[in-house]
């Protein structure tokens, strides 16, 4: 590393529910042992592809009591009880704290898939009478963020990303602008998403062939970088982090997981869906992150990878990332054993990096039976490495040609 240090922003708080368990502890030792989660779905039987990865054992009327769940939707229910643990485990005060320094910045892939399809038939019937008053504020991307904002007393900023596949990364970037301006002294940042339930979802990925076939065998499904990959696995969950001003966190004794040094945006402009040929708005979304975090590629010691398991994403990614990374970091892809979470991957896929700092401790990729030999990475495969890490990048891609690359480093 450079001996420069920048006032980073500190990450103080972690917040995860996702089909490998509720809440960081458990997610993350079930990250670690490696057993994709992907199973027969029964919310999509008798569709042609059946199977999703789904959040297990989490009852949100349990948790956050029946009133917000009644009002709200599934992705809003994981955005609100994974801030809540961020904030926990951030040590913070809601009852204490400045609440109009303090923002909330979300990102969700699409509107809500849980209401809006139950609701049009109604519509297309002209039962106009029987359509539920609370379909729009419970069914609208930002009111992930506004929910939260409400539940804590967050009144600064209040902002909802969507960039695709890329949103939850996206927000995670866009808070730590927010702090770096002084518009906030703390963000609760990252992304949420509940799709994998519904035709609406399923149908259209299985129709341009992006999930994979394999319903004989679900748990075999999501191979990300192996050689017989066909498609990603629907999933489903939340990750969030509390993001602070460095001297803000010192100055109240927090512990600090990590600091969010770098972060990188660019935009393919080249297709609605496939990513760009050579990968160049991937490349430079790395490169300005390095940039901006003032590290070189070889002080990154682990990249948590987009890692899809489609031909075409799989391919270019690992390709980019042996260009920019000649020193072959090692590599894991999340998404092997979640699956697909779509607007909330990058947000969940940056907390587990991170997790990957604290530990000192990189998570397997499932599935990766033989891997493609045109990808030439060190991918951490089938148990987890213990390996010294100072640095790492988390690496999201998203349909429009969106990408963003969060750097992470040790405090």
């Amino acid at each position: 590393m450079t001996d420069r240090r920048r006032e980073e922003v500190a990450v103080t708080g972690l917040g995860l529910i996702t089909p490998a368990g509720v809440g960081v502890p458990d997610t993350w030792e079930a990250l670690c042992a490696g057993v994709p989660t992907a199973a027969k779905d029964p919310e999509l039987e008798g569709l042609p592809i059946d199977f999703s990865c789904r959040v297990r054992n989490f009852d949100a009327a349990d948790v956050l009591g029946r009133r917000l769940t009644w009002r709200t939707d599934a992705f809003i229910h994981l955005a609100v009880a994974t801030a809540r643990e961020a904030v926990a485990d951030a040590g913070l005060d809601t009852g204490a704290w400045e609440g109009e320094r303090v923002g909330v910045v979300v990102g969700v892939g699409a509107t809500s898939q849980q209401s809006c399809p139950r609701e049009y038939p109604k519509l297309m019937r002209g039962l106009y009478s029987t359509l539920t008053p609370t379909l729009v504020p419970r069914s609208v991307p930002n009111m992930a963020a506004g929910e939260i904002a409400i539940d804590l007393g967050a009144g600064g900023p209040n902002l909802g990303t969507s960039t695709a596949c890329a949103s939850g990364a996206t927000a995670i970037g866009v808070a730590r602008d927010l702090i770096a301006s002084g518009a906030c002294d703390i963000v609760i940042a990252g992304g949420s998403e509940s799709a994998r339930n519904s035709a609406f979802t399923a149908l259209p990925f299985w129709r341009m062939g992006a999930l994979s076939g394999r319903g004989d065998d679900p748990a075999g499904a999501s191979r990300p970088f192996d050689a017989d990959r066909d498609g990603f696995v629907l999933g489903e969950g939340a990750g969030m982090m509390v993001l602070e001003r460095a001297d803000h966190a010192r100055a109240r004794g927090a512990r600090v997981h990590a600091l969010l040094c770098g972060y990188g945006a660019t935009a393919d402009a080249h297709h609605p869906i496939a990513p760009h040929p050579t990968g160049e708005g991937a490349r430079r979304a790395l490169r300005s992150a390095l940039t901006d975090a003032d590290l070189a590629p070889g002080d990154i010691g682990h990249v948590n990878a987009h890692g899809t398991s489609t031909q075409q994403n799989d391919l270019i990614e690992g390709r980019v990332l042996c260009d920019v990374f000649p020193g072959r970091p090692p590599v894991t892809a999340t998404k092997s054993i979640i699956g697909h979470a779509l607007g909330a991957a990058g947000a969940i896929e940056a907390v587990c990096a991170v997790l990957s700092l604290v530990h000192q401790r990189i998570h397997p990729t499932a599935n990766l039976d033989r891997q493609d030999p045109a990808i030439d990475l060190d991918i951490v495969a089938k148990v987890p490495r213990e390996t010294a890490l100072e640095a790492v990048a988390s690496c999201s891609l998203g349909f429009g040609g969106q990408n963003a690359v969060l750097v992470f480093r040790t405090p």
